[in-house]
């Protein structure tokens, strides 16, 4: 948790923007790769690694919120 903790909010606003929304045009990567998960065609190792490439800013910045709210 030291390391969440860590991490200014600032930083991780700028990084789950960019590149979470990445790239801004024709549709975002994590948009893409979480209708493939609902779809069931999620399965080359690169689209994982690209989900989760862009997905990782998201689940920080949810989680240290969360943790922001439990501490308060």
């Amino acid at each position: 948790m030291a390391f969440l903790d860590g991490i200014p909010l600032n930083l991780l606003i700028i990084a789950a923007l960019t590149l979470g929304l990445a790239p801004f045009f024709p549709e975002p990567h994590l948009w893409e790769k979480l209708k493939m998960l609902a779809a069931g065609t999620l399965t080359r190792p690169v689209d994982i690694f690209d989900m989760l490439m862009h997905g990782a800013p998201v689940l920080l910045l949810v989680a240290k919120l969360a943790r922001m709210a439990l501490k308060a």
